[in-house]
């Protein structure tokens, strides 16, 4: 089980704000690219898993993952999730041609194939996203900052693995708001927003002169040109 807090950040400015924060506990910069597969027949989908394979840097690496049952509540996601890396030309191969999934040297893809009972048909593939990561470690946590570009439109968001969940939220949060950075819980997973096809419609909570406002983000500029917290 893959438990991570997951902080929608609501634009370039505050992303590039938070990088700005961050850099002396910066260790490095990934460069990914995320594919998805299904069953022909729908038989991952149908029982809510998917395959993805991420390479990172190019075709430096690249990484099988079988992610299944996903929910996210309270900027807590909880996933089931099995992984291996594999060769990046094969890799590379099965985006190409599905049909290569069949073949491919991988423990991960072999059981998403059985477990799911993906029939003749074999795997399709559901196209991807890019995304810019940067990983920086700050008060124990491995924070990842997310820059996601889709056909539709860039999202950019904070994810930290953690065994506290909940403690880890609470310390990055301090972290954000002791610092101006504007926040909210992310409320759908890069792959829902990806298979939505449209930008998430977030609220965030203000604090302002004590008195507390609910505001669509867009409006929220107002509020951040002025340095207001979010929470």
């Amino acid at each position: 089980m893959e438990v991570e807090v997951k902080l929608r950040l609501p634009d370039p400015e505050t992303h590039q704000a938070l990088l700005f924060l961050l850099a002396p506990f910066h260790v490095t910069t990934h460069r990914q690219h995320n594919a998805f597969f299904d069953g022909a027949a729908g038989e991952l989908s149908s029982r809510a898993a998917v395959l993805r394979l991420r390479f990172y840097d190019g075709d430096s690496k690249c990484v099988a993952s079988l992610k299944a049952k996903s929910t996210l509540v309270n900027g807590i996601s909880r996933v089931e999730e099995d992984e291996e890396e594999i060769d990046p030309q094969a890799g590379r191969a099965c985006v190409f041609d599905p049909n290569e999934l069949r073949a491919v040297d991988s423990r991960v893809v072999k059981r998403a194939r059985e477990e799911f009972q993906v029939g003749e048909r074999g795997f399709v593939g559901l196209g991807g996203f890019d995304n810019v990561r940067g990983v920086y470690e700050w008060e124990g946590l491995n924070l990842e900052v997310d820059e996601t570009m889709y056909d539709f439109g860039t999202c950019y968001e904070v994810e930290c693995e953690s065994t506290e969940p909940e403690k880890a939220k609470d310390a990055i949060e301090r972290l954000l708001r002791e610092n101006g950075i504007c926040f909210s819980d992310s409320v759908a997973s890069k792959f829902a927003i990806f298979r939505s096809g449209k930008m998430p419609y977030i609220t965030a909570k203000v604090i302002y002169n004590e008195a507390i406002f609910i505001f669509p983000v867009p409006i929220l500029n107002f509020f951040f040109e002025r340095k207001v917290i979010v929470q």
